[in-house]
């Protein structure tokens, strides 16, 4: 059965964002190109992870001998994009994801795939009308500026999680904390 990809080769924008609290946010990649929406649930790690591996990617084309790409070292401000998501309905949850550079037309290339659940093999969203699950995938690509604001949004929202203990390291909830201090 054909994968059903949802591809935004030229998005008009690609983010990481959260909903909820601190503490119990769910983190979400969400593109749009025109009308088009998709968002794709991910973990805090996940979000990080691909974004320090999008900045690798651009650091190592920088430092790339004759490279001929125009990479930004910074985030194009024009780029910044601070809104909240839109509407998020969650197209799937996410398993695993690649990610490489496209020299053809100087893009960063996502792929997300979802969470494969073999015990539990049926997930109403991803059924057809036969009632045959129909796999699916993110296809995303950015260009360069693009992909050094989204870095920089990422890193932001990441970091923008429950205050970390000074005692313990630990982080902090809304409703308290209690530690347990290491040992001098």
């Amino acid at each position: 059965m054909p994968t059903r990809v949802h591809e935004f080769s030229w998005p008009d924008r690609v983010v990481i964002g959260t909903i909820g609290v601190p503490g119990a946010r769910t983190f979400y990649l969400q593109v749009r190109a025109g009308s088009q929406i998709v968002s794709i649930a991910l973990e805090k790690q996940q979000s990080a992870l691909l974004a320090e591996k999008i900045d690798d990617i651009l650091d190592q084309l920088l430092a790339l001998e004759g490279n001929p790409f125009s990479v930004p070292t910074g985030t194009p401000i024009e780029l910044v994009d601070n809104d909240q998501l839109e509407a998020v309905q969650e197209q799937f949850r996410t398993g695993a994801v690649s990610l490489g550079w496209d020299p053809t037309t100087a893009q960063v290339v996502i792929e997300a795939y979802p969470v494969t659940d073999v015990e539990d093999g049926n997930d109403d969203e991803s059924l057809d009308q036969d009632g045959v699950e129909v796999p699916e995938m993110l296809l995303v690509r950015m260009p360069v500026g693009t992909a050094r604001a989204f870095t920089k949004r990422t890193r932001e929202v990441v970091g923008a999680g429950r205050p970390i203990c000074p005692l313990c390291g630990s982080p902090m909830d809304a409703d308290g904390h209690t530690c347990t201090p290491p040992e001098a």
